[in-house]
């Protein structure tokens, strides 16, 4: 039960401490309340937050129409099973496939999830001795075991070997090497059109159209997760649309329901068949409070015209991060596209992220020295000014100190 009065932060670690299994290194603050691109603790302290739900809360924390969409759902059908037909998911599917390509869906309830089932679309939809799936270094898929074998980054491997057979890794970036690594047991390449967790990298001119033509050439799905670079956040909806290159499957999560938990998986409908019944499943996928969340993160895009406004943003943080590049010895590139945005240092970044906490700014680090930026895509012109100036403010003392 909910109090009234939330507990002080000291004694909700302490309930954490004893019943709440220690697999996050957690802040020790107690957020209680979120509304836009801010969040308050439970000493009423505020914070500007610049990477909101860790890259889910794309329409910032609390959205209204998401808010109104999720109480008149609740009260009406809260969950049935996909046995049934449910309007609010046949919208939703709609409404993803007409702003993507021609493809059908399927829900589950997270990002992991949504590559999970897009590994096991691409095994069932090539020859059995075909199963072989290339993927990137410095890329990151998810946390489940299919996923996280997926994921080419050993320290996520660490302690859970032997992992899932047949993940290829090959550099992001370097087509030559992909090529080199296609045979005949090759069935799909996976990739994140911009790499998130692994550093806010942006591929190089050429890269994603030519896996396009390595995958019709040996005839392979050409899987690109899109689990956070999706929904609006680099300014298009999807970033594929940045290159002029479609996907064979999308996978989608993190932002697609304004905050509330959902995913997808979008594949050509030549393909999407193949994910035939009892193969594959979500108990909670495309459920009514879902979908109906996501419809309205759609339209809330839409109808406050958030893609324009992620242009209008990013060029505030893009021109006030370059003149920071040039000031500041401890940067050493910074990497914008819409409201992705990576400040690689030179040094360790977690005592930046300390530093902007305690003057009440909210950012993420990311591959040891990479700060990563996620704002939402109603940020005000004001509150990037602000942010920027913070961490300007942050990595001034640690140059000087």
């Amino acid at each position: 039960m909910t109090s009234v009065n939330p507990l002080p932060s000291a004694d909700t670690i302490r309930l954490f401490e004893r019943y709440v299994i220690p697999n996050y290194v957690r802040y020790p603050v107690n957020l209680v309340r979120g509304e836009g691109s801010y969040v308050w603790d439970s000493e009423g302290q505020r914070y500007l937050d610049l990477f909101p739900g860790w890259g889910c809360n794309l329409l910032g924390h609390c959205p209204a129409p998401v808010v109104r969409a999720v109480q008149q759902q609740v009260a009406t059908l809260i969950h049935v099973p996909n046995t049934w037909h449910i309007e609010q998911q046949g919208r939703w599917a709609q409404m993803l496939c007409e702003r993507s390509f021609d493809a059908q869906a399927f829900f589950c309830n997270s990002g992991t999830e949504a590559n999970e089932a897009a590994i096991k679309l691409a095994r069932l939809h090539t020859p059995p001795e075909r199963y072989k799936i290339i993927t990137f270094t410095g890329g990151f898929h998810g946390r489940t075991l299919g996923s996280t074998a997926a994921t080419a980054q050993p320290k996520y491997h660490e302690g859970l070997g032997p992992l899932m057979a047949g993940f290829v890794y090959v550099p992001f970036g370097d087509l030559d090497a992909v090529r080199e690594r296609i045979d005949n047991e090759t069935a799909a390449i996976m990739v994140e059109p911009i790499q998130g967790e692994g550093g806010v990298r942006i591929p190089p001119d050429g890269f994603l159209a030519g896996l396009r033509e390595l995958a019709d050439e040996h005839d392979l799905v050409l899987i690109f997760d899109e689990v956070q670079s999706g929904c609006g956040r680099t300014g298009h909806w999807f970033a594929y649309q940045h290159f002029g290159v479609e996907p064979d499957v999308m996978t989608l999560a993190k932002s697609l329901c304004g905050g509330i938990a959902g995913g997808a998986m979008l594949a050509r409908r030549d393909i999407a068949p193949s994910l035939r019944p009892g193969m594959h499943a979500a108990t909670f996928g495309g459920n009514p409070i879902a979908a109906r969340a996501g419809i309205a993160a759609l339209e809330m895009i839409e109808s406050e015209h958030l893609l324009d406004n992620v242009a209008r943003i990013s060029e505030v943080f893009r021109q006030r991060l370059e003149t920071l590049h040039s000031q500041c010895e401890l940067i050493r590139e910074v990497r914008v596209l819409g409201l992705m945005i990576g400040i690689e240092l030179t040094v360790e970044g977690a005592p930046a992220v300390q530093a902007c906490m305690q003057r009440h700014l909210l950012i993420n680090c990311t591959q040891g020295n990479v700060l990563r930026l996620l704002p939402a895509m109603n940020l005000t012109e004001q509150q990037a000014e602000q942010g920027c100036e913070i961490l300007s403010q942050v990595l001034g003392e640690m140059t000087s100190s």
